[in-house]
């Protein structure tokens, strides 16, 4: 059955808003929250609502090698991407690990030649092109001063994008438990981290950071996925994966309204490249 216009241009809203919103809210929830601990509690109580809910429609619990490889992609897709982004944002402007995290696709099929997939002349032309604009936004914006912020926003996209790969050819559950366990197993790992570096409350976090990081949970972790994979099952993928270059543009539009951030000449350069790059990655003919 084909979807109606209106379902789809709510899915894409869905996509584009609530996660192009997320950079903005974990930058509130930071204020507040230490980022590990943020994390933990983001995932552990998103991934349990998913997970039963989940059961509660009949859906298979995942088997124990499942969990084992959704375990190992919580440490790649949770820990490492979610929880540096995270931290990150302790240092550096929402837009700013907006733009970063962009560059993800980029990664993604640079790892994909080592999987045996090949890549097309445009493919090629666009990972040069983004990693220049990576190395442009690494060195000529506001991470020049934060060594954290930008060591995180290049090991967050380089392992979203490892475990993108990897995750293919593992057995894994339905995508909406994979989420579930993924999301479960990261909570994990973040709450260990979080001890292992010793993060505490300053206080009472206060009601717009505990409010930031409900919508994380609810909006964040759950209807952007649930939208995403939607889409996935009932458009063309060109159009389901344009969220990689719209959301950047919506992150930094929200973080300039209600946080007041600025930005430099060399960032909107850096921005602009990275983002031209991801269309044409995302966007080049497909080879086997």
């Amino acid at each position: 059955m084909t979807p109606s216009r209106l379902a789809v241009a709510a899915a894409l809203a869905a996509v584009y808003l609530v996660w192009g919103s997320t950079y903005l809210a974990i930058a509130i929830g930071v204020r507040g929250y230490p980022p590990f601990a943020m994390g933990a509690i983001r995932m552990l109580g998103a991934g349990a609502l998913f997970y039963a809910v989940l059961r509660w429609r009949g859906v298979p619990s995942p088997t124990k090698a499942q969990w084992r490889n959704l375990a190992a992609m919580g440490v790649f897709m949770v820990l490492f991407a979610n929880g540096l982004v995270n931290l990150a944002q302790t240092e550096v402007s929402s837009g700013l690990a907006a733009i970063a995290v962009a560059s993800m696709p980029l990664f993604v099929a640079v790892f994909s030649t080592l999987r045996g997939r090949q890549l097309g002349a445009l493919e090629w032309a666009g990972i040069v092109m983004g990693l220049g604009g990576v190395a442009l936004l690494n060195l000529g914006s506001e991470l020049r001063g934060s060594w954290l912020g930008m060591v995180c926003l290049i090991v967050a996209p380089l392992s979203w994008a490892w475990g993108s790969v990897w995750s293919r050819d593992q057995d894994l559950p339905s995508p909406f438990m994979s989420a579930a366990g993924q999301m479960l197993c990261g909570g994990v790992w973040m709450a260990m981290a979080s001890l292992l570096l010793g993060e505490r409350f300053a206080g009472v976090p206060p009601l717009d950071s505990t409010l930031a990081l409900v919508y994380l949970a609810l909006f964040g972790s759950i209807v952007g996925f649930t939208a995403y994979v939607w889409l996935l099952h009932h458009v063309r993928p060109a159009l389901a994966t344009s969220y990689a270059y719209v959301n950047p543009a919506i992150a930094v539009l929200l973080g300039t309204l209600v946080l007041n951030e600025r930005f430099d000449a060399d960032t909107w350069i850096a921005m602009a490249v990275i983002l031209a790059s991801v269309v044409l990655v995302t966007r080049a003919p497909r080879r086997a």
